[in-house]
């Protein structure tokens, strides 16, 4: 009977002590290949950006886990044109900033090896149209331009060695609306921008490639 409850002391130790070690707290940084989606977007083409920050993984039943973040990100797209407008010689870039919030279920394939997919939550923190014109640098604030809410479903893949070091890749499709709305007034009964959609609609596409440690 002491050996039977020894034996079980032993297993359910052995049982915690390795539930416990699969929690893992990390961080992560990497490239964004970013671009802009829907309408009113031929001129712009991806951007190259980086999200850094950090993440918590907890095991769930088998082989899930349950993946929460929290990234500081640059995205945006380079800017040929605006909407639909050549802009001639300018260059110019679409800066947009977020801090991000992905919550990723993970299922392990094979030890260390996992796939992931999950809804991310970002706040815009900072957006500007950053470049050059004849020779003269510009960096406006364009905020007001854009909405502070952004969604998107993140979907990817992970590889995690044994010493920690982890490395993925991540698609994250924007779902929600990024640009806000925009009012124009009438001038002497002509609408000033006509064959213009006011109620356009663009969301962002990122691309990350990422490396980060976990322990």
């Amino acid at each position: 009977m002491k050996k039977l409850l020894l034996f079980t002391a032993l297993a359910l130790f052995a049982y915690t002590t390795a539930q416990s070690q699969e929690f893992r707290m990390g961080a992560k940084a990497g490239v964004n290949i970013s671009s802009i989606g829907g309408d009113y977007v031929d001129g712009l083409d991806p951007r190259i950006g980086f999200h850094v920050g950090g993440l918590v993984e907890i095991p769930l039943a088998g082989k899930f886990a349950l993946q929460p973040e929290l990234l500081y990100s640059s995205q945006g797209a380079k800017q040929g044109s605006y909407l639909g407008i050549d802009l001639g010689g300018y260059e110019s870039k679409v800066i947009l900033d977020y801090i991000n919030v992905p919550i990723m279920g993970k299922y392990y394939i094979i030890e260390g090896l996992s796939v992931e997919l999950g809804p991310q939550i970002g706040i815009l923190v900072n957006a500007h149209n950053k470049g050059d014109y004849d020779g003269e640098s510009y960096n406006d604030d364009v905020k007001n331009s854009y909405n502070s809410l952004d969604v998107a479903i993140g979907i990817g893949a992970s590889y995690r060695l044994n010493n920690g070091v982890f490395f993925s890749l991540r698609f994250n499709k924007g779902v929600t609306k990024i640009n806000a709305d925009l009012d124009y007034y009438v001038i002497d009964g002509e609408d000033p921008t006509p064959g213009f959609d006011l109620n356009y609609k663009q969301h962002n596409n990122v691309f990350q490639i990422s490396a980060g440690y976990s322990f």
